[in-house]
């Protein structure tokens, strides 16, 4: 008998169960299915581990005259190093995570709080380094977006474009929320409060939230995807295998011997690249040559990061009922013309005023397509590939993001010091969000994906 609820268990499949026995599994269900609640948990994971990461910008001016550093490269070293560590060690704790599950998210989560606050301590710019940049980053990798997004993918088969997109937000709220409240922090107090701030909250609230909250599978619940009342199958209670993709893998390497996982990935590179740098020079270049208060500065990097939040959300939902490659296409899009607006208000080439005007320009449009990739990416890599590495997988494919995120921070600071101005490395890097859009445009999703497939396939041969 189909469940009237909004999921049912496993065991009620057995339609010759005793009415009691009905009676005692119904009073144990939830009217809101659990996958819900492990959203919730990894979007307030995201929310302060993410927003921390992405408050450094608001550290380099008070770092740099308390260290009496000379030159922005030197601080930004630590940024441009801890997100290439985060990227390479990606593979080992999405590797590490399809073994053994969420043990690693909390483990990490423990130790990105504890380095977190002990950043506090620092005295001189290689300690920042090792700490942010090695430590901290490492930490990073295994309660990253690309694990949580693997774990949402196991709870979430119909909606999970959706899901991923609503626990993204959380690093976009982490934003809007902890960048102008560490600002507020460093100017009421000192930088190394804000940092013994910034960890507490990791480990005081996220780390237990975790523990208490997050779930491997569905089935340890004796839960179905999305919710299911009952699996396709029939009245004999044997469920129909799921469809299957024509990628769909066994080991990670065999995906990049395909196509599709060499055009995400490599518009995954201008993502870092064009995120990254404005995660750590967005803050010093709006108050250096713009004009902007820190207070200003605050307030224009949480209206990004706040319509990040809703933008996200947004192209998630509308992924699960239009597709996704198109709105990823749409989004590298839309973060092109928020950069050539940023620049062109700044003065250049003298096509239009320079004025204040564009910062917040750029704030409403680049916020609205800011970390929508992530969720789409990984749905797409989800759809394409199958669960079974998707950890592993998702990682591999976030080298490449943050492999840009690296080169982008240390070539604009370098670029600052050596022409005093953000206006090159800005243009530079926005100018490869054209093939970045033509990449994700030209992914065969109709093709490759599961959402469109009816019955299981082979995996093809090479090169596809």
């Amino acid at each position: 008998m189909r469940s009237r609820y909004p999921y049912a268990r496993l065991a009620d499949m057995d339609s010759d169960k005793s009415s009691t026995g009905k009676t005692a599994r119904s009073s144990r269900r939830q009217p809101v299915y659990y996958g819900w609640f492990i959203v919730a948990t990894v979007f307030f994971i995201a929310l302060v581990s993410v927003g921390s990461r992405n408050s450094f910008g608001a550290f380099i001016e008070p770092m740099e005259e308390t260290l009496r550093l000379e030159n922005r490269a030197t601080m930004t070293w630590a940024a441009s190093l801890g997100f290439l560590v985060n990227g390479l060690s990606q593979p080992f704790f999405g590797r590490l995570y399809d073994r053994l599950g969420i043990r690693v998210i909390i483990s990490c989560l423990v130790i990105l709080g504890v380095f977190t606050v002990l950043l506090f301590l620092t005295f001189h710019v290689l300690f920042l380094i090792f700490i942010f940049g090695l430590v901290m980053s490492i930490a990073m990798s295994g309660s990253s977006l690309s694990n949580t997004g693997a774990l949402l993918s196991r709870w979430f088969r119909k909606k999970r474009g959706t899901a991923l997109a609503i626990s993204t937000a959380g690093a976009s709220v982490g934003g809007l929320l902890l960048v102008p409240f560490t600002l507020y922090l460093i100017e009421a107090t000192n930088w190394r409060t804000a940092w013994i701030v910034l960890g507490s909250l990791v480990l005081l609230f996220a780390v237990p939230l975790a523990a208490i909250i997050l779930r491997r599978d569905p089935s340890d619940m004796g839960l179905l995807p999305d919710g299911a009342a009952q699996p396709p199958g029939g009245a004999g209670g044997t469920a129909a295998a799921p469809p299957t993709g024509p990628l769909e893998v066994d080991t990670w390497w065999r995906a990049f011997r395909t196509l599709p996982i060499w055009q995400v990935s490599m518009a995954y590179v201008v993502c870092g690249a064009t995120t990254a740098v404005m995660s750590v020079h967005f803050i010093p270049y709006i108050t250096e040559e713009r004009g902007f208060s820190a207070g200003a500065a605050g307030m224009a990097f949480g209206l990004m990061s706040g319509l990040n939040a809703v933008g996200v959300i947004v192209m998630g939902t509308m992924s699960d009922k239009f597709g996704r490659k198109d709105l990823l296409g749409l989004v590298y899009t839309g973060r092109a013309l928020a950069y050539l607006v940023l620049l062109l208000s700044a003065g250049a080439w003298g096509l239009l005023p320079a004025g204040p005007w564009g910062v917040w320009v750029f704030a409403v449009v680049a916020g609205f397509s800011w970390i929508a990739t992530a969720p789409l990416s990984t749905s797409l890599t989800a759809d394409f590939y199958g669960l079974k590495t998707l950890g592993t997988l998702a990682g591999v494919s976030f080298v490449f993001h943050q492999i840009g995120a690296f080169a982008s921070i240390q070539f604009a600071g370098y670029m600052k010091d050596f022409t005093d101005s953000y206006h090159w490395p800005f243009a530079i890097v926005g100018v490869l969000l054209i093939p970045a859009a033509l990449a994700a445009f030209s992914v065969r999703e109709r093709k490759y994906s599961v959402k469109y497939q009816q019955v299981s396939t082979a995996t093809p041969s090479p090169g596809v």
